[in-house]
């Protein structure tokens, strides 16, 4: 199949832009089984693992599959041979497709015959899942190490842009990852040149430029996010001090406010709960703001007598605040009062789920090595089998794991610890 160049009138027009659904239109539905299928950069098994938590926690009630279906070294033509068996047998209702670089990238393929493969396969791959009811969402590749403005001028920059408008003139779901991850790249590259020596730089990228680290996974998982329209706000209580009432709540139910002007007292029963990665995790939130754009935590305490405040989540500190500080509203995601802990309840259920999540991931990949390098295996079936119930009850556990509780609250003067103390 050639592509049509009339798919090619909108390109200019679509430049630059991200395919985003409406925060009430989180793509990702109950019910779901989501696969992505890419090359290396998703065989690496990071960035679905980040999507696969935030989806756990910020909507517990929906019950969302997640299959990596990553090959090292494949291409957009190899990802559509393997449909039939990495995606439509696997039961999947959404499918992320993620490749480019091994179609373009390397710069020997940068011609025109390669560029029409990438589109060819491309279109067949957004056909074939119309016609299984498969929602799919093209995705530009990630991006290289390569100065942000240079590659963006770059054939590769160019061939992507023209697949997604390929996509989306083909009633596919588009996520421009590129520009959404250079945007994260170029905070990164100010804060290099912010530092005096070479100690303590940040990158995306491993040492060849191309593949992704921990935080290049975490940058790809968060423009993916925005693109299908994950919200800013996971939930926001405002409390009378003074009053010991309740102002208003979104995303949760609070309950028992008792309070004067130096002290408040609550239960707080949040619909979800802020993704975030364990010790020291929110060291990467300088660059990819899952806290401020994906996982607002809110809490706002009015009428509190001037100073400074503690405030304890299911007793746990997380910290002190002026109280000038809690009127205007203050986003509690990552807070801790101890680095080297969790901070609320739902900080600690994050970080344990990312430890379950990551085991979920190994499990599964054990079922590929083995289909893959022990078919003569005379247990093949019996290993098989049994990893995959293994995996179903991590499924069920994550659930359990990722569901928010209830929390007590407590607001108290700071002073009251130092005498504590």
């Amino acid at each position: 199949m050639k592509t049509s160049h009339r798919f090619l009138a909108g390109l200019l027009a679509f430049f630059g832009t991200i395919i985003a659904l409406p925060a009430a239109e989180f793509a990702l539905r109950d019910g779901d089984t989501v696969v992505f299928l890419g090359d290396s950069i998703t065989a690496a098994r990071r960035y679905d693992r980040v999507i696969e938590n935030y989806t756990l926690l910020r909507f517990p009630e929906r019950k969302v599959r997640f299959i990596n279906a990553g090959k090292g070294g494949d291409t957009m033509a190899g990802g559509l041979a393997r449909l039939d068996r990495d995606v439509f047998a696997r039961g999947a209702t959404v499918l992320f497709v993620a490749f480019g670089f091994n179609d373009i990238g390397w710069g020997v393929y940068a011609d025109q015959a390669h560029k029409q493969t990438y589109l060819d396969s491309l279109c067949s791959i957004v056909e074939r899942c119309r016609e299984r009811r498969v929602r799919v969402f093209i995705c530009s590749a990630a991006i290289t190490s390569t100065e942000p403005d240079k590659a963006e001028k770059e054939f590769f920059q160019k061939v992507c842009d023209e697949g997604l408008a390929v996509a989306q003139n083909s009633g596919a779901g588009t996520v421009d990852v590129q520009r959404g991850m250079r945007e994260i790249q170029r905070c990164v590259l100010a804060f290099n040149r912010s530092l005096k020596t070479e100690k303590g730089r940040e990158t995306l990228h491993a040492a060849d430029g191309v593949h992704l680290n921990e935080l290049g996974h975490q940058a790809m998982a968060f423009t993916i996010l925005k693109g299908i329209g994950a919200p800013v706000d996971v939930s926001d209580a405002s409390v009378d001090a003074h009053a010991g009432r309740l102002l208003s709540a979104a995303g949760c139910t609070v309950t028992n406010v008792r309070g004067t002007d130096s002290t408040v007292e609550f239960d707080r029963l949040d619909e979800g709960w802020p993704l975030n990665f364990g010790t020291f995790g929110a060291l990467s939130f300088r660059f990819v703001p899952f806290h401020s754009e994906l996982g607002r935590y809110l809490l706002t305490v009015t009428n509190l007598a001037l100073g400074k405040y503690e405030v304890l989540a299911g007793g746990r500190a997380l910290g002190v605040f002026d109280a000038r500080a809690l009127a205007s509203g203050v986003n509690l995601c990552s807070h801790t009062a101890n680095a080297w802990e969790p901070g609320g309840p739902w900080d600690a259920a994050a970080a344990a789920l990312k430890q379950v999540t990551d085991a979920r991931y190994e499990i599964t990949y054990v079922q590929v090595h083995e289909g893959l390098f022990m078919k003569e295996h005379p247990e093949l079936k019996r290993l098989q089998d049994e990893a995959g119930a293994l995996n179903g009850q991590i499924e069920t556990y994550q659930r359990r794991l990722a569901k928010p509780v209830n929390i007590h609250f407590s607001i108290r003067s700071a002073l009251a610890k130092e005498e504590r103390q």
